[in-house]
């Protein structure tokens, strides 16, 4: 890579395209717009307005390979431009109360709906964007989407959990690794966040969802090493705790760090200071993960 380069108006310094070509060769089953997305995430790379300059990352992304400079996905049939809105079928409508006991549901099956036309993956969208105060966004970046459940009862579901891309900066998180920028612009690949998750509003079963979460934790690093090549070391969330204690996430041995900013990334004169403050938890995947997410990309061995 360069030790620098001026593109559209930014100045992207040699540790920015760094980033680009891990990114780029690390998640080789992305598209380039998922990759433009992750980019421009981790970059900050917005306009006054707060979108994603993602037609510009991903003309920066063909330039630099048009600069032999790195290799990019090969190009996939797009679908049409335009608003992607959720058509609500009666297949998500609330149902029939269920009230029962955890055992009573055992054995429960996390089930990967990913990919499109897969007809769990609208339903999950549906229920999400139906029941979940923040509503369904297409994530960005690597993503996993996940339906709870039980034998006990077939074709019905009782969570949908989603996994995602981690936040690009939490201070209590990253003194808590103990890394430096460098350690975690190469290790925040990672790091993965539960970015939603959401036990249906007619399900009532102590339990389900903390259960729900040790079956993620236990399921998830093997599904994204599969789809992204690489094995997570840590999962972390931010629970809103205007709304909600975080009971769940401290009864599947999640850990409480300390609380978000309250501030977004455009938020740079710190005008929001104090608005949506989150709680930060995280939970390792390995003994050893504070460890190795701080030292170098070299040394990091899954």
């Amino acid at each position: 890579m360069p030790a620098g380069l001026r593109f559209s108006g930014r100045r992207f310094s040699a540790a920015d395209l760094e980033l680009i070509e891990e990114v780029t060769s690390t998640f080789p089953a992305l598209s380039r717009t998922e990759l433009s997305q992750t980019l421009c995430e981790l970059l900050a790379w917005r306009r006054p307005s707060g979108k994603l300059k993602t037609d510009e990352c991903r003309a920066l992304l063909e330039h630099l390979e048009a600069c032999q400079k790195l290799t990019l996905p090969a190009l996939q049939k797009t679908a049409p431009k335009g608003p992607r809105r959720i058509l609500r079928t009666d297949a998500s409508l609330a149902q029939p109360p269920l009230s029962t006991s955890l055992c009573e549901l055992q054995p429960l099956t996390l089930d990967l709906v990913q990919g499109a036309g897969h007809p769990g993956l609208d339903l999950f969208r549906q229920f999400v964007s139906r029941y979940h105060y923040l509503g369904y966004r297409v994530p960005f970046g690597a993503h996993l989407h996940y339906l709870l459940t039980s034998e006990q009862l077939p074709g019905q579901i009782l969570a949908c959990l989603l996994f995602s891309s981690p936040a690009w900066k939490m201070a209590p998180r990253d003194a808590w690794i103990g890394w430096n920028d460098r350690q975690r612009r190469h290790n925040l690949q990672y790091l993965v966040a539960n970015s939603r998750f959401l036990i249906l509003p007619w399900v009532e079963v102590s339990n389900l969802a903390s259960q729900a979460l040790s079956l993620a934790a236990r399921r998830l690093p093997d599904d994204w090493h599969r789809c992204y090549g690489l094995r997570p070391l840590l999962l972390e969330t931010l629970v809103d705790s205007t709304r909600f204690r975080g009971t769940c996430y401290r009864a599947a041995n999640w850990i409480h760090l300390g609380s978000t900013q309250g501030r977004g990334r455009m938020d740079r004169n710190h005008q929001a200071h104090g608005r949506a403050v989150k709680d930060i938890y995280v939970y390792p995947l390995r003994p050893d993960a504070r460890r190795r997410l701080a030292t170098s990309r070299s040394h990091v061995k899954i």
